[in-house]
């Protein structure tokens, strides 16, 4: 499904600034975004993971958390993302579930992968039936855990999402 919103070069340019001045300062890997909504950036971020010490601290995943605190919405819509770089599928998904509009990317995967970010046994792992995965997968008191979707269904607090 194609775009109907066209990308402006001076976010992209933001995102890639942010990541080239990331590595540049030592605080973390090359990897910037910028949220925008209606032409005003509403979040700018960069990676994070090694000077926070958390594996999740991607420039996307960043930048969606201060966008979502910003704007007091866990949704993006109307919004729209520009990254340094194809995201990875960790972040791929986050983009995903904050229901932004338009994803502009950078970077391929394929230049990730050539700088030393190659997430293509991420990509190969999810198709795995779970019993054939790299780290072991076992389900330890399902009947238990339903519990909590039980009351969630019931639960007049809920916001769907």
């Amino acid at each position: 499904m194609a775009s109907t919103v066209q990308p402006d070069p001076k976010f992209m340019r933001m995102a890639i600034d942010l990541a080239t001045e990331n590595v540049r300062s030592g605080k973390g890997g090359p990897f910037g975004a910028v949220v925008v909504r209606n032409g005003e950036v509403i979040a700018a971020a960069a990676n994070s993971v090694t000077s926070t010490n958390d594996p999740t601290a991607h420039a996307e995943v960043n930048a969606i958390r201060a966008a979502c605190r910003n704007i007091e919405s866990f949704q993006l819509d109307e919004c729209d993302v520009y990254t340094s770089c194809e995201p990875c599928p960790m972040c791929l998904a986050a983009l995903y579930w904050s229901r932004c509009r338009t994803i502009f990317y950078g970077n391929t995967k394929s230049d990730a992968a050539a700088a030393g970010f190659d997430d293509s046994f991420l990509y190969d792992e999810v198709k795995r039936p779970i019993e054939e995965r790299r780290i072991p997968f076992q389900q330890v008191l399902g009947d238990e855990a339903i519990e909590s979707f039980d009351v969630w269904k019931q639960s007049s607090e809920r916001i769907d999402y």
